[in-house]
């Protein structure tokens, strides 16, 4: 993190000194942290209110440990002398310095959202641009209103180029997380099911991602899936509007697209100017969309169509995604990072492309469906069968089984939990299958790819 003064602090918040001791006015913060455990000489505390533990608790602890600064939106009592700032919302303020901080070191910046497959656009598009570049991108699963302005104060002086994952579950997320990242262009992947339970419908969906144009003006450019139903309705605005596809009425599309089983995909890019054949190391058809997201920003950018190509083909993807993982006679395909209907599709032809004599499907609940979970996860029944087992964990996956067998599949298995189908690990899963594990985060489904590690 580059530096900011306490003066800085106090203008972007709007806040006031609570304490101050002779040092305050010559103090420069180099590090953000909502973690009292991670503060060093230099660091601002933004102590935080959650449901469970309130960071206002762990001031004194973090100024005595080396914090040069604390946020409150309490009033403190201190156990010594330290500086300590008053604001309205610490939370709120968070974002207010990330914003002001992306303002005071302004680097060029794409946002990334969408209902699946933004962590994988945002590895490709990192890559590609990385090619020409000096890049920044969204560490793990940074992408709220916590981890968007922490990840902006990564953004350190030799940075170019910023990739910014945005994440949503209500209207008016994706507007504020714009508001403070600023990006130059945005991409929206596809719209799906994630989150619905709270948005109402996908129309709604497609409403939220598009808060991401709040701000755009006619120097800012939008790109969307132009063969997603509810993306191609946009018409854009004030901006411009870029859309990438599979089907040549796109803007710029893939052809000729060979599945490579596990070991990726080949496909060819085209674009205004020209064409070039380009390799996806990451299996799935799917990821096609996601590579092609990076194609959009790599050329809005200046990178070279053979660059482009070379960071597609190099790409380090986050872990937990389509991860393939060779233990013993046993291949797992570990994509329990989250799920949606779709990602849980795309992820089950992805296990159809294995050679081993015996797929297994091991998948749990998609949350926050709301209303909809029990028709989602029935109508996944008749894709499961591209496996030759399935088994499943929790109470929204016992419906996706049960589609299964009334789309005529026979060796289905269920449990109520992850803990329970833990249990029978050592039973289900045999030398030589290939494994798909995924489901939603909090089903925890990690455990499992786990267990049969330690097999």
């Amino acid at each position: 993190m580059q530096t900011l003064t306490i003066k800085d602090i106090i203008r972007a918040t709007g806040g006031e000194l609570e304490a101050k001791t002779a040092a305050t006015a010559g103090l420069e913060i180099d590090n953000v942290t909502i973690d009292s455990r991670k503060v060093r000489e230099g660091s601002l505390f933004v102590p935080l209110l959650g449901e469970k533990l309130d960071g206002h608790d762990f001031i004194n602890s973090a100024l005595v440990h080396g914090a040069s600064a604390s946020l409150t939106e309490k009033s403190v009592r201190l156990s010594e002398p330290g500086t300590v700032i008053r604001v309205k919302n610490t939370r709120r303020a968070l974002g207010d310095i990330a914003r002001y901080y992306k303002q005071k070191y302004p680097v060029k910046s794409v946002a990334i959202t969408g209902s699946v497959g933004k962590t994988t656009t945002k590895d490709l598009v990192y890559a590609v641009l990385s090619r020409r570049f000096k890049s920044y991108k969204t560490q793990e699963n940074f992408n709220n209103d916590l981890g968007v302005p922490l990840t902006i104060f990564g953004i350190e002086k030799e940075h170019e180029m910023a990739v910014i994952e945005m994440g949503m579950n209500h209207f008016g997320e994706i507007d504020y997380l714009a508001g403070i990242a600023k990006p130059d262009i945005a991409i929206i992947t596809n719209i799906g099911m994630s989150h619905i339970e709270n948005l109402g419908s996908r129309e709604g969906i497609l409403k939220a991602k598009l808060e991401v144009v709040n701000g755009f003006t006619d120097k800012n450019t939008l790109y969307v899936n132009g063969d997603d139903e509810y993306l191609k309705t946009v018409e854009g605005g004030s901006y411009r509007l870029v859309r990438f596809g599979t089907s040549p009425e796109n803007d710029i599309y893939a052809k000729d697209i060979t599945p490579r089983g596990l070991d990726g995909v080949d496909f060819t890019v085209v674009y205004p100017g020209g064409e070039f054949r380009a390799h996806l190391t990451q299996p799935g058809t799917h990821n096609v969309y996601n590579a092609l997201a990076a194609v959009c920003a790599g050329l809005h950018f200046g990178v070279s169509p053979e660059e482009i190509a070379r960071g597609i083909e190099g790409c380090e993807y986050s872990g937990e995604r389509l991860e393939i993982i060779k233990h013993k006679d046993i291949e797992i395909i570990n994509d329990c990072y989250n799920a949606s209907p779709d990602s849980i599709r795309a992820a089950l032809k992805v296990l159809s492309y294995s050679d081993k004599p015996r797929k297994v499907a091991i998948l749990g609940d998609v949350l926050e469906m709301g209303e909809f979970a029990a028709d989602a996860h029935r109508a996944l029944g008749k894709d499961a069968l591209l496996a030759d087992t399935l088994i499943t964990a929790g109470k929204n996956a016992r419906e996706l089984a049960e589609g299964a067998k009334a789309a005529g599949m026979k060796d289905v298995v269920s449990y109520d939990s992850t803990d329970d189908l833990l249990k029978d690990i050592d039973k289900l899963v045999r030398p030589g299958d290939c494994v798909l594990i995924k489901a939603s985060h909090g089903m925890k489904f990690i455990k499992i790819t786990e267990a049969i590690q330690r097999g």
